[in-house]
Protein backbone atom coordinates (compact mmCIF):
# COMPACT_ATOMS: atom_id res chain seq x y z
CA UNK A 1 0.00 0.00 0.00
CA UNK A 2 1.29 3.86 -0.65
CA UNK A 3 3.05 4.85 2.31
CA UNK A 4 0.74 7.84 2.33
CA UNK A 5 -2.25 6.35 2.60
CA UNK A 6 -2.24 4.18 5.39
CA UNK A 7 -3.56 6.14 7.88
CA UNK A 8 -6.56 7.06 6.03
CA UNK A 9 -7.07 2.95 5.68
CA UNK A 10 -6.89 2.58 9.07
CA UNK A 11 -9.78 4.75 9.57
CA UNK A 12 -11.05 3.92 6.38
CA UNK A 13 -11.60 0.08 7.93
CA UNK A 14 -12.73 1.05 11.41
CA UNK A 15 -9.42 0.15 13.23
CA UNK A 16 -9.13 4.06 15.15
CA UNK A 17 -9.42 3.22 18.54
CA UNK A 18 -9.40 7.09 18.85
CA UNK A 19 -6.67 6.49 21.35
CA UNK A 20 -4.97 9.80 20.29
CA UNK A 21 -1.33 8.72 20.49
CA UNK A 22 -0.96 9.49 16.95
CA UNK A 23 -2.15 13.30 17.31
CA UNK A 24 0.10 13.60 20.43
CA UNK A 25 3.20 12.61 18.01
CA UNK A 26 2.09 15.01 15.27
CA UNK A 27 0.68 17.64 17.01
CA UNK A 28 1.53 20.25 14.00
CA UNK A 29 -0.11 18.12 11.99
CA UNK A 30 -2.78 15.67 13.35
CA UNK A 31 -5.90 17.05 16.11
CA UNK A 32 -8.62 14.75 17.60
CA UNK A 33 -11.51 16.11 16.95
CA UNK A 34 -15.62 14.79 16.49
CA UNK A 35 -16.21 12.69 13.74
CA UNK A 36 -19.75 12.57 12.15
CA UNK A 37 -19.39 9.23 13.44
CA UNK A 38 -19.42 10.42 16.97
CA UNK A 39 -16.19 8.79 17.39
CA UNK A 40 -12.94 10.67 18.26
CA UNK A 41 -10.79 10.82 14.97
CA UNK A 42 -7.22 12.49 14.24
CA UNK A 43 -8.00 14.67 11.82
CA UNK A 44 -4.97 15.92 9.33
CA UNK A 45 -4.27 19.70 8.88
CA UNK A 46 -1.18 20.14 7.07
CA UNK A 47 -0.31 17.16 4.87
CA UNK A 48 1.85 13.71 6.28
CA UNK A 49 5.29 12.90 5.27
CA UNK A 50 5.66 9.21 4.48
CA UNK A 51 7.98 9.31 7.58
CA UNK A 52 5.11 10.34 9.61
CA UNK A 53 2.62 8.00 8.15
CA UNK A 54 5.63 5.01 8.84
CA UNK A 55 5.96 5.99 12.29
CA UNK A 56 2.43 6.11 13.21
CA UNK A 57 2.08 2.93 11.71
CA UNK A 58 4.21 1.20 14.11
CA UNK A 59 2.97 2.06 17.11
CA UNK A 60 -0.87 2.69 15.80
CA UNK A 61 -3.16 0.08 18.23
CA UNK A 62 -5.57 -0.19 14.89
CA UNK A 63 -2.88 -2.34 13.29
CA UNK A 64 -0.37 -3.91 16.26
CA UNK A 65 -0.82 -4.87 19.73
CA UNK A 66 1.88 -5.57 22.13
CA UNK A 67 2.25 -7.86 24.53
CA UNK A 68 5.00 -7.12 27.78
CA UNK A 69 8.51 -6.39 26.03
CA UNK A 70 11.07 -9.26 26.92
CA UNK A 71 13.33 -7.54 28.94
CA UNK A 72 10.60 -6.92 32.24
CA UNK A 73 9.81 -11.03 31.86
CA UNK A 74 11.75 -12.49 34.93
CA UNK A 75 13.04 -15.54 35.81
CA UNK A 76 10.25 -15.59 38.48
CA UNK A 77 7.65 -15.04 36.09
CA UNK A 78 4.57 -17.24 34.89
CA UNK A 79 3.75 -17.03 31.47
CA UNK A 80 -0.17 -18.34 30.90
CA UNK A 81 -1.35 -19.27 27.68
CA UNK A 82 -4.29 -17.35 27.97
CA UNK A 83 -3.65 -14.65 30.46
CA UNK A 84 0.26 -13.99 30.05
CA UNK A 85 2.86 -13.01 31.92
CA UNK A 86 2.32 -12.77 35.47
CA UNK A 87 4.39 -12.59 38.89
CA UNK A 88 1.32 -12.76 41.19
CA UNK A 89 -2.24 -12.59 41.56
CA UNK A 90 -4.32 -10.88 44.57
CA UNK A 91 -7.62 -9.97 45.28
CA UNK A 92 -7.65 -6.66 46.67
CA UNK A 93 -9.61 -3.60 47.39
CA UNK A 94 -8.69 0.26 48.35
CA UNK A 95 -7.98 0.89 51.89
CA UNK A 96 -9.76 4.05 52.28
CA UNK A 97 -14.01 3.15 52.28
CA UNK A 98 -14.86 6.28 50.42
CA UNK A 99 -12.18 5.38 47.66
CA UNK A 100 -13.62 2.08 47.67
CA UNK A 101 -17.39 3.01 47.30
CA UNK A 102 -16.76 5.78 44.85
CA UNK A 103 -14.16 4.16 42.30
CA UNK A 104 -14.93 1.09 40.36
CA UNK A 105 -15.41 -2.19 42.05
CA UNK A 106 -13.15 -2.45 44.66
CA UNK A 107 -11.20 0.87 43.92
CA UNK A 108 -7.85 -0.69 43.13
CA UNK A 109 -6.74 1.49 40.74
CA UNK A 110 -7.14 4.22 42.24
CA UNK A 111 -5.84 3.81 45.35
CA UNK A 112 -2.75 2.70 43.32
CA UNK A 113 -2.51 5.87 42.10
CA UNK A 114 -3.40 8.14 45.38
CA UNK A 115 -0.03 5.93 46.85
CA UNK A 116 2.18 7.04 43.49
CA UNK A 117 1.40 10.36 44.16
CA UNK A 118 1.57 10.50 47.71
CA UNK A 119 4.87 8.85 47.78
CA UNK A 120 6.78 10.88 45.73
CA UNK A 121 7.32 7.61 43.16
CA UNK A 122 5.15 10.25 39.99
CA UNK A 123 4.85 13.37 40.04
CA UNK A 124 1.37 13.46 38.14
CA UNK A 125 -0.89 10.44 36.81
CA UNK A 126 -2.15 10.66 32.95
CA UNK A 127 -5.32 8.93 33.05
CA UNK A 128 -9.01 9.34 31.58
CA UNK A 129 -11.55 11.44 33.07
CA UNK A 130 -15.45 12.04 32.46
CA UNK A 131 -16.11 14.55 30.24
CA UNK A 132 -14.38 15.81 26.36
CA UNK A 133 -16.02 16.27 23.48
CA UNK A 134 -19.41 15.02 25.09
CA UNK A 135 -20.37 14.27 28.68
CA UNK A 136 -20.60 10.42 28.23
CA UNK A 137 -17.18 10.42 26.87
CA UNK A 138 -13.67 10.19 28.66
CA UNK A 139 -10.83 13.08 27.97
CA UNK A 140 -6.88 12.81 28.76
CA UNK A 141 -6.82 14.45 32.41
CA UNK A 142 -3.18 14.95 34.64
CA UNK A 143 -3.37 14.67 37.97
CA UNK A 144 -0.75 15.67 40.44
CA UNK A 145 -3.25 14.78 44.04
CA UNK A 146 -4.98 12.25 45.53
CA UNK A 147 -8.15 14.30 45.84
CA UNK A 148 -7.60 14.94 41.85
CA UNK A 149 -7.57 11.16 41.38
CA UNK A 150 -10.78 10.79 43.25
CA UNK A 151 -12.47 13.30 41.77
CA UNK A 152 -11.75 11.28 38.28
CA UNK A 153 -12.59 8.28 39.46
CA UNK A 154 -15.23 5.23 38.30
CA UNK A 155 -15.19 3.39 34.84
CA UNK A 156 -15.16 5.52 31.39
CA UNK A 157 -17.15 3.54 28.74
CA UNK A 158 -17.48 5.95 26.02
CA UNK A 159 -14.55 7.37 23.40
CA UNK A 160 -11.70 8.46 25.06
CA UNK A 161 -8.03 10.14 23.86
CA UNK A 162 -5.86 9.26 27.02
CA UNK A 163 -2.74 9.48 25.04
CA UNK A 164 -3.38 12.98 23.21
CA UNK A 165 -1.75 14.22 26.36
CA UNK A 166 0.97 12.24 26.57
CA UNK A 167 3.54 14.32 24.39
CA UNK A 168 2.96 16.74 26.92
CA UNK A 169 3.78 14.86 29.95
CA UNK A 170 7.06 13.49 27.96
CA UNK A 171 8.26 16.85 28.05
CA UNK A 172 7.86 18.07 31.29
CA UNK A 173 10.99 16.08 32.32
CA UNK A 174 9.33 14.68 35.41
CA UNK A 175 8.19 10.94 36.79
CA UNK A 176 4.58 10.49 35.97
CA UNK A 177 2.09 6.88 35.34
CA UNK A 178 -0.31 6.51 32.86
CA UNK A 179 -3.60 4.45 33.50
CA UNK A 180 -5.39 3.45 30.02
CA UNK A 181 -7.02 0.21 28.38
CA UNK A 182 -4.70 -2.29 27.29
CA UNK A 183 -4.74 -1.22 23.76
CA UNK A 184 -3.16 2.33 24.81
CA UNK A 185 -0.55 0.55 27.01
CA UNK A 186 0.38 -1.26 24.27
CA UNK A 187 1.02 1.92 22.11
CA UNK A 188 3.40 3.51 24.81
CA UNK A 189 5.20 0.40 25.19
CA UNK A 190 5.50 0.10 21.17
CA UNK A 191 6.93 4.17 21.68
CA UNK A 192 9.32 3.28 24.22
CA UNK A 193 11.17 1.28 21.48
CA UNK A 194 12.24 4.37 19.90
CA UNK A 195 11.69 6.91 22.03
CA UNK A 196 13.85 6.51 25.46
CA UNK A 197 11.58 9.17 27.44
CA UNK A 198 9.20 6.79 27.83
CA UNK A 199 10.87 3.90 29.95
CA UNK A 200 13.04 6.84 31.37
CA UNK A 201 9.64 9.16 32.55
CA UNK A 202 7.35 6.85 33.12
CA UNK A 203 7.45 4.91 36.35
CA UNK A 204 4.28 2.61 35.96
CA UNK A 205 2.06 2.02 33.22
CA UNK A 206 -1.41 0.39 34.55
CA UNK A 207 -4.63 -0.75 32.96
CA UNK A 208 -7.85 -2.07 33.86
CA UNK A 209 -8.82 -5.73 31.67
CA UNK A 210 -10.98 -4.18 29.02
CA UNK A 211 -14.29 -5.81 27.39
CA UNK A 212 -14.17 -2.57 25.15
CA UNK A 213 -16.12 0.76 24.73
CA UNK A 214 -19.62 1.68 23.59
CA UNK A 215 -19.96 3.06 20.21
CA UNK A 216 -21.98 6.91 20.66
CA UNK A 217 -24.91 5.54 18.92
CA UNK A 218 -25.37 3.44 21.44
CA UNK A 219 -25.95 6.11 24.42
CA UNK A 220 -27.75 7.85 21.38
CA UNK A 221 -30.26 5.47 21.33
CA UNK A 222 -30.34 4.80 25.74
CA UNK A 223 -31.13 8.47 25.15
CA UNK A 224 -33.39 8.50 22.14
CA UNK A 225 -35.39 5.80 24.69
CA UNK A 226 -35.79 8.25 27.13
CA UNK A 227 -36.91 10.93 25.73
CA UNK A 228 -33.54 12.79 26.11
CA UNK A 229 -31.72 14.75 23.49
CA UNK A 230 -28.23 14.61 23.39
CA UNK A 231 -27.59 18.25 23.85
CA UNK A 232 -29.76 17.87 27.36
CA UNK A 233 -27.05 15.43 28.90
CA UNK A 234 -24.62 17.59 31.65
CA UNK A 235 -22.94 14.41 32.97
CA UNK A 236 -22.71 10.75 32.77
CA UNK A 237 -21.41 8.27 35.33
CA UNK A 238 -21.21 4.28 34.02
CA UNK A 239 -20.17 3.26 36.87
CA UNK A 240 -19.01 4.11 40.70
CA UNK A 241 -20.61 4.67 44.47
CA UNK A 242 -21.08 1.18 44.58
CA UNK A 243 -20.03 -2.18 42.68
CA UNK A 244 -21.02 -0.94 40.53
CA UNK A 245 -23.31 1.34 41.16
CA UNK A 246 -26.14 2.60 39.02
CA UNK A 247 -25.45 4.45 35.58
CA UNK A 248 -26.59 8.40 36.13
CA UNK A 249 -27.46 10.57 33.63
CA UNK A 250 -27.55 13.75 34.82
CA UNK A 251 -29.92 16.48 32.72
CA UNK A 252 -29.23 20.34 32.44
CA UNK A 253 -32.64 20.59 34.30
CA UNK A 254 -30.95 18.34 37.13
CA UNK A 255 -33.27 15.90 36.67
CA UNK A 256 -31.25 12.15 36.79
CA UNK A 257 -31.98 8.70 35.04
CA UNK A 258 -30.85 6.20 36.68
CA UNK A 259 -30.21 2.47 35.48
CA UNK A 260 -28.90 -0.36 37.37
CA UNK A 261 -25.54 -1.98 35.80
CA UNK A 262 -27.96 -4.68 35.06
CA UNK A 263 -30.87 -2.48 33.58
CA UNK A 264 -28.13 -0.44 31.48
CA UNK A 265 -26.44 -3.30 30.13
CA UNK A 266 -27.90 -6.31 30.35
CA UNK A 267 -31.62 -5.98 29.04
CA UNK A 268 -31.13 -3.63 26.29
CA UNK A 269 -29.29 -5.61 23.04
CA UNK A 270 -29.06 -2.05 21.30
CA UNK A 271 -26.23 -1.65 24.48
CA UNK A 272 -24.08 -4.87 23.49
CA UNK A 273 -22.56 -3.20 20.17
CA UNK A 274 -18.83 -2.58 20.41
CA UNK A 275 -16.37 -0.87 17.91
CA UNK A 276 -15.14 -3.18 15.35
CA UNK A 277 -11.27 -2.68 16.60
CA UNK A 278 -12.82 -3.32 20.37
CA UNK A 279 -14.59 -6.90 18.41
CA UNK A 280 -11.50 -7.88 17.05
CA UNK A 281 -9.46 -6.99 20.28
CA UNK A 282 -6.22 -9.38 20.65
CA UNK A 283 -6.10 -9.03 24.27
CA UNK A 284 -7.97 -6.89 26.55
CA UNK A 285 -5.96 -8.17 29.56
CA UNK A 286 -3.96 -5.94 29.61
CA UNK A 287 -0.60 -7.91 29.13
CA UNK A 288 1.39 -4.62 28.13
CA UNK A 289 1.19 -3.29 31.22
CA UNK A 290 3.17 -3.52 34.63
CA UNK A 291 -0.11 -3.91 36.31
CA UNK A 292 -4.00 -5.00 35.30
CA UNK A 293 -7.45 -4.95 37.89
CA UNK A 294 -10.12 -7.12 36.81
CA UNK A 295 -13.78 -7.34 38.24
CA UNK A 296 -14.32 -10.77 40.60
CA UNK A 297 -18.00 -11.74 39.24
CA UNK A 298 -18.15 -15.50 38.58
CA UNK A 299 -19.71 -15.83 35.22
CA UNK A 300 -18.33 -12.43 34.37
CA UNK A 301 -21.51 -9.88 35.64
CA UNK A 302 -22.47 -8.97 38.60
CA UNK A 303 -25.13 -11.08 41.01
CA UNK A 304 -28.75 -8.89 41.14
CA UNK A 305 -28.87 -10.41 44.72
CA UNK A 306 -25.92 -8.24 45.27
CA UNK A 307 -26.21 -5.44 43.65
CA UNK A 308 -26.61 -2.99 46.49
CA UNK A 309 -24.62 -4.97 49.14
CA UNK A 310 -21.57 -6.09 47.30
CA UNK A 311 -18.52 -3.27 48.91
CA UNK A 312 -16.07 -4.22 45.77
CA UNK A 313 -13.51 -6.64 45.59
CA UNK A 314 -10.88 -6.50 42.60
CA UNK A 315 -8.13 -9.14 41.34
CA UNK A 316 -4.29 -7.59 40.53
CA UNK A 317 -2.48 -9.15 38.03
CA UNK A 318 1.33 -7.82 38.72
CA UNK A 319 3.39 -8.60 35.68
CA UNK A 320 6.41 -6.88 36.25
CA UNK A 321 8.57 -6.17 39.29
CA UNK A 322 7.52 -2.74 38.78
CA UNK A 323 4.02 -4.07 39.16
CA UNK A 324 4.11 -6.55 42.30
CA UNK A 325 6.51 -3.64 44.54
CA UNK A 326 3.71 -0.91 43.69
CA UNK A 327 1.21 -3.73 45.07
CA UNK A 328 3.26 -4.99 48.04
CA UNK A 329 4.25 -0.83 48.82
CA UNK A 330 0.90 0.52 48.50
CA UNK A 331 -0.68 -2.42 51.08
CA UNK A 332 2.29 -1.82 53.42
CA UNK A 333 1.58 2.12 53.28
CA UNK A 334 -2.08 1.37 53.79
CA UNK A 335 -3.59 2.35 50.90
CA UNK A 336 -4.39 -1.02 49.69
CA UNK A 337 -5.75 -4.02 51.53
CA UNK A 338 -5.02 -7.75 50.27
CA UNK A 339 -7.48 -9.95 50.72
CA UNK A 340 -5.69 -13.14 49.24
CA UNK A 341 -4.52 -14.87 46.41
CA UNK A 342 -6.21 -16.00 42.86
CA UNK A 343 -4.80 -18.22 39.86
CA UNK A 344 -5.20 -17.87 36.43
CA UNK A 345 -7.64 -20.55 36.08
CA UNK A 346 -9.62 -17.94 38.48
CA UNK A 347 -8.99 -15.33 36.11
CA UNK A 348 -10.91 -17.56 33.55
CA UNK A 349 -14.24 -17.63 35.86
CA UNK A 350 -14.51 -14.19 36.52
CA UNK A 351 -13.64 -12.99 32.72
CA UNK A 352 -15.06 -15.93 30.32
CA UNK A 353 -15.55 -13.41 27.53
CA UNK A 354 -11.79 -12.50 27.68
CA UNK A 355 -11.11 -16.41 27.49
CA UNK A 356 -13.49 -16.35 24.25
CA UNK A 357 -11.87 -13.54 22.76
CA UNK A 358 -8.44 -14.60 22.83
CA UNK A 359 -8.86 -17.82 21.65
CA UNK A 360 -11.16 -16.54 18.52
CA UNK A 361 -9.01 -13.57 17.49
CA UNK A 362 -6.52 -15.64 15.17
CA UNK A 363 -9.45 -16.91 13.31
CA UNK A 364 -10.89 -13.63 12.81
CA UNK A 365 -7.50 -12.43 11.86
CA UNK A 366 -7.55 -14.80 9.49
CA UNK A 367 -11.34 -13.58 8.12
CA UNK A 368 -9.79 -10.37 7.77
CA UNK A 369 -7.35 -11.62 5.53
CA UNK A 370 -9.05 -13.59 3.35
CA UNK A 371 -11.54 -9.99 2.67
CA UNK A 372 -8.36 -7.71 2.33
CA UNK A 373 -8.26 -6.30 5.33
CA UNK A 374 -5.21 -3.99 6.90
CA UNK A 375 -2.93 -6.95 8.87
CA UNK A 376 -3.48 -6.87 12.78
CA UNK A 377 -0.04 -8.00 13.88
CA UNK A 378 0.19 -9.22 17.91
CA UNK A 379 3.44 -9.45 19.03
CA UNK A 380 4.43 -12.03 22.30
CA UNK A 381 0.41 -12.86 22.28
CA UNK A 382 0.80 -16.43 21.53
CA UNK A 383 -2.11 -16.13 19.36
CA UNK A 384 -0.99 -18.90 17.46
CA UNK A 385 -1.30 -20.84 20.38
CA UNK A 386 -4.26 -19.61 21.67
CA UNK A 387 -6.25 -20.89 17.87
CA UNK A 388 -4.98 -23.96 18.06
CA UNK A 389 -7.67 -24.33 21.52
CA UNK A 390 -10.82 -23.88 18.95
CA UNK A 391 -11.89 -26.95 16.56
CA UNK A 392 -12.19 -26.86 12.96
CA UNK A 393 -16.08 -26.29 12.68
CA UNK A 394 -15.53 -23.47 15.54
CA UNK A 395 -12.20 -21.73 12.74
CA UNK A 396 -14.74 -21.88 10.14
CA UNK A 397 -17.38 -19.67 11.99
CA UNK A 398 -15.30 -16.92 13.67
CA UNK A 399 -13.62 -16.57 9.92
CA UNK A 400 -16.88 -16.89 7.90
CA UNK A 401 -18.83 -14.92 10.65
CA UNK A 402 -16.07 -12.16 10.41
CA UNK A 403 -16.03 -11.75 6.67
CA UNK A 404 -19.91 -11.34 6.67
CA UNK A 405 -19.91 -8.91 9.21
CA UNK A 406 -16.78 -6.70 7.00
CA UNK A 407 -19.18 -7.48 3.80
CA UNK A 408 -22.40 -5.76 5.14
CA UNK A 409 -20.12 -2.97 7.05
CA UNK A 410 -20.16 -3.80 10.21
CA UNK A 411 -16.23 -1.97 10.64
CA UNK A 412 -17.29 1.18 9.23
CA UNK A 413 -17.62 3.82 11.78
CA UNK A 414 -20.92 5.07 10.67
CA UNK A 415 -22.66 1.61 11.04
CA UNK A 416 -25.77 1.30 13.32
CA UNK A 417 -25.75 5.63 12.85
CA UNK A 418 -27.26 5.75 9.47
CA UNK A 419 -24.05 6.90 8.02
Amino acid sequence: MAEEKRLQRILDEGRCIGCGLCAAMLPTKLDMQLAPSGYLRPVAGASLSAADESAVFAICPGVVQTGLPDDLIVRETSVDEIWGPLLRIDKAFAADPEVRHRAATGGVLTALCQYLLASGEASAILHVKAGGARPSFGSAHISASPAEILEGAGSRYGPADPLSALGTMLERGEPFAVVAKPCDISAVRLLGRTDPRVSNMITHMLTPVCGGFMPPFGMDAFLERNDVAPGDVAAVSYRGNGCPGATRVQLNTGDVIEKTYLEFWGTDPSMWHLPWRCKICPDGTGEAADLAAADTWPGGAPSAETLDTDPGTNVILARTKKGAELVENAAKAGYLTLDGTATARDLDQWQPHQVAKKVAFGARLEGMRQAGQLELQTIGLRTRELRQRMDGDTDRRQIDGTKERLAIGKHLDGFGTGG
